[in-house]
């Protein structure tokens, strides 16, 4: 009988719990009641003592389990590890400050290029002008004289310092790497908000992969695209061009394909290799060597200025030391126009990431021609590819004849893509 009203009174300690009451007994209260009604009945206080703990315990912290557990939540039937949804959302955060961060750094370098360029150029400019006009005063050997004969030769050889430094970072081409930077970064975080969108539906539910692959992505990129000029600046002047690759690798999985759609994609994947890539890779390996040419010939030509100008009035060498000021100063300046002004560095660049992009979709092929995929999957992939290349679907067919291995991709009439 002390048994049962022990349990009928547990019983109704739940049920006053739970029910909307504006105060909750305190513990020493309940022990009073208790002491009164069983005193008589020879049950043991401390253990029933313990029982009203664990029972309090119970209703004051219903959502222990939850806060040292991972956190779960329901969606529409669907359990989602809200962990998992916290780490992708800081994944994104870091890529958007990442973008903006490259934002801002690449309108900086964008007006490095600017600035050097009008003050290198006017330096050379004013020195060549100074050069000549200390001819005027050199029958006297006037202080005029030697005052444009001196400045002339420092500030050539200030322009041939500035020339040395600007044509090693090449300001042009570190612009466009934080342009494309930001544009990748931007790209990744909306995919991020994209997948996190659709968790109210059946389409997406988060697990350690996406967390990890997203977070591969962040890092290759900044591999790629490195924020300090020292250390960690990309090779400017490079023996060969390679494409700029800013993906995690690709863990492809090898199955034997012979479905009709893998016809057209081993076609496009040898153009886009071929001809495509390769075109790219090619131009850029030219204009690096003209790059090359243009750096070191300004610096030469500017320090000649700088020698002429300082011979200025030598009896033995007559007038080639003043000859050698102007002309090595205005050369200079050409030169310096062409390579900053036309921002080879720049164009460099763009090569590299256009070739880093059809590299991208070589892999993405070789990946997918690697698993199986239902008719739905093989739809969409297609008119994915098609978007990046600026076709349409049905263009897509016209490769299929190149996928003979007779066939030279080079050969294929135009080009895979249209954008680039």
């Amino acid at each position: 009988m002390a048994t049962l009203q022990v349990h009928n009174l547990m019983l109704s300690l739940s049920s006053a719990a739970a029910s909307k009451q504006h105060g909750w007994r305190s513990k020493a209260s309940l022990q009073k009641q208790l002491n009164l009604n069983l005193q008589n009945k020879g049950l043991e206080l401390p253990k029933l003592k313990n029982m009203i703990n664990m029972q309090e315990l119970r209703i004051r912290e219903p959502s222990s389990n939850i806060i040292i557990n991972k956190p779960q939540t329901i969606f529409d039937d669907k359990e989602v590890d809200m962990l998992l949804v916290s780490k992708l959302y800081a994944i994104a955060e870091a890529a958007g400050d990442r973008a903006e961060m490259h934002k801002i750094i690449g309108e900086q370098r964008d007006n490095w290029n600017t600035l050097l360029l009008n003050s290198i150029n006017s330096i050379n400019l004013i020195a060549s002008i100074m050069a000549g006009l200390s001819t005027i005063s050199m029958g006297d050997q006037s202080q005029h004289f030697l005052a444009f004969k001196l400045s002339s030769a420092l500030l050539f050889t200030a322009a041939t310092g500035m020339m040395l430094i600007v044509n090693k970072i090449q300001p042009s081409q570190l612009a466009e790497e934080q342009r494309n930077a930001t544009r990748l970064f931007k790209q990744l975080e909306r995919s991020i908000h994209t997948s996190l969108d659709q968790l109210k539906s059946s389409t997406f539910t988060p697990t350690e992969l996406d967390v990890e692959e997203a977070l591969e992505k962040v890092l290759a990129l900044d591999k790629a695209y490195p924020l300090p000029l020292l250390p960690g600046m990309l090779e400017k002047f490079p023996k060969n061009i390679e494409p700029t690759v800013w993906w995690p690798k690709l863990q492809t999985r090898r199955r034997s394909s012979s479905s009709a759609q893998d016809g057209k994609m081993r076609g496009l994947l040898k153009v886009l290799k071929e001809k495509d890539e390769e075109q790219y890779v090619w131009h850029g390996n030219l204009f690096v060597k003209i790059n090359k040419c243009l750096a070191i010939s300004g610096p030469l030509l500017a320090g000649l200025g700088a020698v002429g100008a300082g011979l200025i009035g030598t009896p033995a060498l007559g007038q080639w030391p003043v000859l050698f000021g102007v002309m090595g100063g205005v050369l200079a300046t050409m030169i310096n126009t062409l390579e900053h002004g036309f921002q080879i560095g720049m164009l460099i660049e763009m090569f590299r990431n256009c070739a880093g992009f059809y590299r991208k979709l070589e892999e993405e092929i070789t990946e997918f021609n690697s698993e199986e995929s239902c008719q739905e999957d093989i739809e969409m992939f297609e008119m994915n590819m098609a978007l990046q290349l600026g076709r349409r679907v049905s263009e897509l067919e016209d490769f299929a004849s190149c996928a003979s291995s007779s066939v030279n991709g080079a050969e294929f009439e135009g080009f895979a893509g249209k954008l680039f």
